[in-house]
């Protein structure tokens, strides 16, 4: 296929210019002869891609045997075998028998079939705009499986407020492969009105959405941490007044056993309690920490709840945040 073109080039651009029908100047068919011209040069110097260009802005302005077949025989150099594909049958489908290359053309078809594969590719949402290795090549639904050149594809579909997604496909020859994307929409960034109605969200001001200013739990934390404090301070208190007076009841002769037993109850009873209300106050105190030492972030999002369930001799702490 390439001994062709080159056999082709080997005559004078002036030998062409007749084919190509190049009339006066600022004429299409003239301006098609330029590109064309200049496609036989690049050619030979082997800037297949540049070629390509030139031949393919002469067939769109001028249609022509000659200038179509130099066209699949670029497209073929540049390994565009899906593209060589379609230009041949372009050319048998458009020029009659009698042209030159008729036959290597025919050659040309049958070799270019088994380079090439067959991509069906649906999207959800339908409507996406479908490309092949960046080029556009129509819109889903697609009724009629897309010809490719066989190797690795780059397949994209895009769609206006539903972003894109890029796929890469192995297609071997006369292959068929199907190909589903799902396209979603692009992330979007809370608007500032939106943000300030966010749950939990504080304000410029230090206030969260909820109005209660941010400063203001950080005091109520610290509050509790001192009032659970001073409750540990006074039952421990207590349990120390209590343990001095079985210890004097104790020593005493004879003992009372019902005294014995009460200050024992009350004892253990304060204990339990001063114990309690020192790690409420430790764990209350750790958070208040928190929330002083980390300004920028928003607490308003906890919430923190506390109960403490008293019995005659047992005392229970219960915290959620």
């Amino acid at each position: 296929m390439a001994l062709a073109l080159v056999g082709a080039i080997s005559l004078a651009p002036s030998a062409r210019a007749d084919e190509i029908g190049i009339a006066s100047q600022g004429d299409p068919a003239a301006e098609a002869g330029r590109h064309f011209r200049r496609g036989v040069e690049l050619y030979g110097e082997a800037d297949y891609t540049a070629a390509l260009v030139e031949f393919k802005r002469a067939c769109a302005l001028s249609p022509n045997p000659t200038a179509v077949y130099n066209l699949g025989e670029t497209q073929f150099q540049v390994q565009d075998y899906a593209g060589a594909l379609k230009t041949f049958r372009r050319y048998l489908a458009e020029f009659g028998p009698s042209e030159s290359h008729r036959a290597a053309v025919a050659r040309a078809v049958e070799t270019l079939r088994t380079r090439v594969g067959y991509l069906k590719v649906t999207t959800v949402p339908a409507g996406a705009d479908i490309a092949v290795d960046d080029e556009v090549v129509g819109r889903t639904p697609v009724v009629e499986p897309l010809l490719v050149s066989m190797g690795r594809r780059k397949v994209v579909a895009s769609m206006a407020g539903q972003g894109s997604v890029t796929e890469y496909v192995d297609v071997a020859a006369e292959d068929h492969v199907s190909v589903a994307l799902q396209l979603r929409p692009p992330a979007v960034s809370p608007s500032p009105a939106s943000a300030a109605e966010a749950p939990g969200a504080t304000n410029a001001d230090g206030h969260s959405s909820r109005g209660v200013p941010v400063t203001t739990l950080r005091l109520a934390g610290w509050i509790a941490a001192g009032t659970l404090a001073a409750g540990a301070v006074a039952f421990g208190t207590l349990a120390l007044s209590e343990s001095q007076s079985l210890a004097n009841e104790r020593g005493a002769f004879p003992a009372n056993g019902s005294v014995l037993n009460r200050d024992a109850n009350r004892t253990a009873t304060y204990s339990i309690l001063a114990d309690s209300f020192a790690a409420a106050a430790l764990l209350v105190g750790a958070v208040s920490l928190y929330w002083t030492l980390s300004p920028a972030v928003d607490h308003a999002t906890t919430s923190t709840q506390a109960r403490v369930t008293l019995a005659p001799a047992s005392a229970r702490f219960e915290m959620t945040f």
